[in-house]
């Protein structure tokens, strides 16, 4: 009988080990590895970029790690933050959230409040003291200026995102806020705030998926698109060339004719042809006046002469 106890003890052990060993095991360990490097991996990327902003400002180390989160360069990390993000706005939708944090908090305060109590009237020492640590925990100054760092570099990155946006220093990423602006306002009006929530995280994680998973045949259309594109603007440019120089031909003989009239009315005004031609109008007659003499006219001789000699001698003898 002690053989097959014996058999059985050793049975145990092998089972359990045949288990902790076995592929299912193995593949999660693989799984749970692989995972790990991912997160650690995607946390290595906060680093600040190159590249700097249109205004030579440098941009965060947010926008390297959410280029990163969202490009699925790590896989089972992006899928993890998605999960999470979605799990959240469902909780805050559908979870009071609030109620049960205030639920958690009466009754954990009941447990620790009753546990001393009863040990002190008990065993003589409270049960909430005998756990209680030596020492409190507490928040080093290096690892708050860490987060206050990081929150200060949350802020910025959404602020200069907005300011890119909005002066358009990417005509692809402005046209694609335009397009979600658009969208959600007439969504709103049917949609609830945490569905619109839902359908934005969704399309920031799975649009830059699809593209790259079909890259090579979005950039083939894309460059036919612009292709096309390309051949249109310059078919209207060549008719609006066509159009504006021939307005503009006709614009300049309406003009030179014009201008033509304007210089012959203008002469018109300061000397007219027919006011020179015509003498001008007197205004007397010629036979208001006499007749001017044509002869020179005689000298008369005094008929007595007794009257000249008088008139010659000197009055004073």
């Amino acid at each position: 009988m002690a053989e097959p106890a014996t058999t059985n003890g050793n049975t145990a052990p092998s089972t359990m080990d045949s288990v902790k060993n076995g592929p299912l095991a193995q593949s999660v360990k693989d799984q749970t590895s692989k995972t790990t490097g991912e997160l650690s991996n995607l946390a290595a990327t906060r680093k600040t970029p190159s590249n700097p902003a249109a205004t030579g400002q440098p941009l965060t180390h947010y926008h390297s790690f959410f280029s990163s989160l969202l490009a699925w360069d790590n896989p089972r990390a992006s899928a993890i933050a998605y999960a999470s993000v979605v799990s959240f706005i469902f909780a805050v939708r559908y979870l009071d959230l609030i109620r049960y944090g205030l639920k958690l908090t009466w009754i954990t305060l009941l447990a620790t409040v009753t546990a001393e109590v009863l040990g002190k009237a008990i065993m003589g020492t409270g049960l909430a003291t005998s756990f209680r640590p030596r020492k409190y925990i507490t928040v080093s100054e290096e690892t708050l200026n860490s987060m206050i760092g990081d929150v200060h570099e949350l802020v910025n990155f959404f602020m200069i995102e907005a300011q890119r946006i909005a002066f358009v220093e990417n005509v692809l990423a402005s046209s694609a806020a335009f397009v979600a602006a658009f969208l959600s306002y007439y969504l709103v009006k049917i949609v609830p705030y945490w569905g619109l929530a839902l359908i934005g995280v969704t399309t920031a994680f799975f649009v830059p998926l699809v593209y790259t998973s079909n890259q090579e045949l979005i950039d083939g259309q894309l460059k036919h698109a612009g292709e096309i594109l390309d051949a249109q603007t310059r078919q209207m440019r060549e008719v609006a060339g066509k159009h504006t120089a021939h307005a503009t031909e006709v614009s300049k003989q309406y003009l030179g004719d014009y201008t033509t009239k304007a210089q012959a009315m203008l002469r018109g005004r300061s000397a007219s042809p027919e006011a020179l031609s015509k003498p001008a109008k007197k205004e007397y007659q010629d036979t208001d006046f006499p007749a001017p003499p044509k002869d020179e006219p005689a000298k008369e001789e005094s008929a007595v002469p007794g009257e000249k000699k008088e008139e010659e001698e000197p009055l004073l003898s």
